[in-house]
């Protein structure tokens, strides 16, 4: 999930927003200002309904914010990389670059999006009862009740044990612990997920018969979401349990052709070398040692009128934004880092010099030929 636009960096994390967001919006706005907060207390100017229910859509957007922004930061603390988050239809996504390295720190990084709802419910609550005890500001004391319900809401649902939400990691943490197993533990979870999934798809279609046709496309909807994203899940760990004692050097392809940083934008797309087989390049400094990457697709992005003056190095990805293996590191680790860098590409560097790249076209062979390899299905036997 890609962002549209973006909202810069809070505590040093890019924070983007998918186009998604505004249907979200656009629900509780219209939801609140001619339901909700209407038949609540009736009487007032319609302007006021509809001003009370774009603050209270914001206000539960940076609740959705703040849920990611706690999720991130504790991954952080724990030595988690964390890429972005974003925020889009079905709530908010914070791309970590890599996996929680115990149980424990699978389970503080899980468990710490639920509790910062659950602290924001209990706060918004707390508010509306001290300014209905104070004030007749119905509107805005209904606002701040539906806040509370639903981020309270939204701490329950996070809970349940299943992937992807919350407590899917949460069970995947405990699994880990007592087997000793972070694949076991990532199968149970996400088997957990698809349960739940075909359950709120059965219970949205009910709806959906019932005539409570919104409630139900809307229940359909997020099952099917759960359900993609656990079979995902489950088909990563697969992915990394095959992968399993494979080094880079097994994936990668060798001593790639690389382009001097000084090199033109026009020179580097009118070389034959640089022109067909291949559709990124490393990018090398005067002394050799890796500089980044560059993509024909950002090349061409280059007005014709620049290219004798641009160089690569202009437009290349720079080399501290991309996964940076060693030829023996473990492949399985670097799967999800290709997944969550935009190149979808890693140099394999050696000494800062690069020996080889690895694109996620490389991972999905070897994983293709493991598959098919009478060893590994004797294995699976």
């Amino acid at each position: 999930m890609r962002a549209t636009f973006s909202l810069g960096h809070m505590a040093g994390i890019r924070v983007g927003v998918h186009w998604s967001v505004l249907v979200i919006f656009v629900l509780i706005l219209v939801g609140l200002a001619q339901g909700g907060l209407q038949e609540a207390h009736p009487g007032r100017p319609a302007w006021q309904y509809w001003l009370a229910s774009a603050v209270t859509a914001v206000f539960f957007l940076l609740s959705l914010l703040a849920h990611e922004i706690s999720h991130a930061l504790v991954a952080r603390r724990n030595g988690v990389a964390v890429d972005d988050i974003t925020l889009w239809l079905l709530g908010g996504l914070a791309r970590l670059k890599s996996e929680a390295s115990t149980p424990g720190a699978e389970l503080r990084i899980a468990g710490v999006g639920p509790l910062v709802s659950l602290v924001l419910g209990v706060l918004f609550a707390l508010a509306a009862g001290i300014l209905g005890g104070f004030t007749d500001a119905g509107l805005a004391v209904g606002a701040l009740a539906w806040l509370a319900g639903i981020n309270i809401l939204l701490a329950v649902f996070n809970a349940l044990p299943a992937a992807p939400l919350d407590g899917g990691r949460l069970l995947r943490a405990i699994v880990w612990w007592k087997t000793g197993s972070p694949l076991r533990a990532t199968a149970v979870a996400t088997a957990a997920g698809r349960v739940l999934g075909w359950v709120l798809v059965g219970v949205g279609l009910y709806l959906v018969l019932a005539g409570a046709i919104f409630s139900g496309i809307w229940l359909v909807v997020i099952g099917w979401f759960v359900i993609a994203v656990a079979t995902a899940e489950g088909g990563q760990a697969r992915v990394r349990e095959l992968l399993g004692g494979i080094p880079v050097s097994d994936a990668m392809t060798p001593d790639p052709v690389t382009v001097p940083a000084g090199t033109t934008v026009g020179d580097f797309l009118a070389d034959p070398r640089f022109r067909y087989r291949h559709s990124a390049f490393p990018v090398i400094d005067d002394a050799n040692f890796a500089a980044g990457l560059v993509t024909l697709k950002g090349a061409d992005a280059v007005p014709e009128t620049e290219r004798a003056s641009a160089t690569v190095a202009d437009v290349m990805v720079p080399v501290g934004d991309l996964p940076t293996p060693r030829p023996d590191d473990p492949l399985a680790p670097l799967v999800p880092e290709l997944q969550a860098n935009p190149a979808h590409r890693a140099l394999v560097l050696e000494g800062g010099r690069v020996v080889g790249i690895v694109t996620s076209s490389d991972i999905s062979r070897v994983t293709s030929w493991l598959s098919s390899s009478p060893a590994w299905r004797s294995r699976t036997l």
